[in-house]
């Protein structure tokens, strides 16, 4: 009803978002997570009558222009086109509960873990991985006047993991220059060769190419 409303000439859902396509070629993104709503759109006169659409259908509570979402800080910086996305809060949140708010930073990079390990090395890595205070500040940046391409990069690591000697995959997506999609993980299975580990790093990354083209 509500994209019948908005003079639209088609709707896709694409897992949690939501693409309308008008009819003059623009589009209204929706990006939904539980009662949680993020609407994107060029046009503030298509926001005001969707917000009014779905205020018709829905109780809803109009919290004004984005600046948190799932853990995430938003910051625009709209005199130079900016906007920057930070976990700090969420962070600092996560340090406290477990009791390391005063706890220094490391450099290890943070890699998936399987819950299958040992209870006791389990959580020495997992409280490891936690101490990356020193990152808080870290996040990430998008604008700019550069070109609007998905560009995406693979790379693996032979044999990283000295334990199981499995293969490290890593892969990074960005668009006009800023990270959208990246992944850092160890291999299913142990590779033979150098070349079998790039095949296996570069499968994952075309599959996640495939998804972004979708969106």
């Amino acid at each position: 009803m509500i994209a019948n409303s908005m003079s639209k000439d088609r709707v896709h859902k694409l897992g949690l978002v939501i693409e309308i396509t008008l009819k003059d070629d623009s589009f209204i993104y929706l990006v939904l997570y539980v009662d949680d709503i993020l609407i994107a759109v060029k046009k503030k006169y298509d926001i005001q009558k969707l917000k009014g659409l779905l205020s018709a259908e829905f109780e809803i509570k109009d919290l004004g222009d984005a600046r948190k979402i799932l853990g995430m800080e938003i910051i625009r910086d709209r005199e130079r086109r900016k906007l920057f996305l930070s976990q700090r809060s969420y962070i600092q949140k996560v340090l406290a509960r477990f009791g390391m708010s005063s706890s220094k930073p490391i450099d290890t990079p943070v890699l998936s873990i399987s819950i299958s390990l040992p209870c006791s090395l389990h959580s020495q890595k997992k409280r490891r991985s936690i101490c990356h205070e020193g990152t808080s500040d870290v996040g990430l940046i998008y604008g700019g006047d550069t070109q609007c391409l998905v560009t995406g990069y693979s790379d693996s690591d032979y044999a990283g993991d000295v334990d199981t000697r499995r293969s490290m995959t890593g892969y990074v997506f960005t668009l006009g220059g800023s990270v959208v999609s990246w992944k850092a993980t160890l291999q299913p299975t142990v590779t033979l060769s150098t070349t079998e580990a790039e095949y296996m790093a570069l499968t994952e990354a075309a599959k996640e190419g495939i998804r972004l083209k979708g969106l």
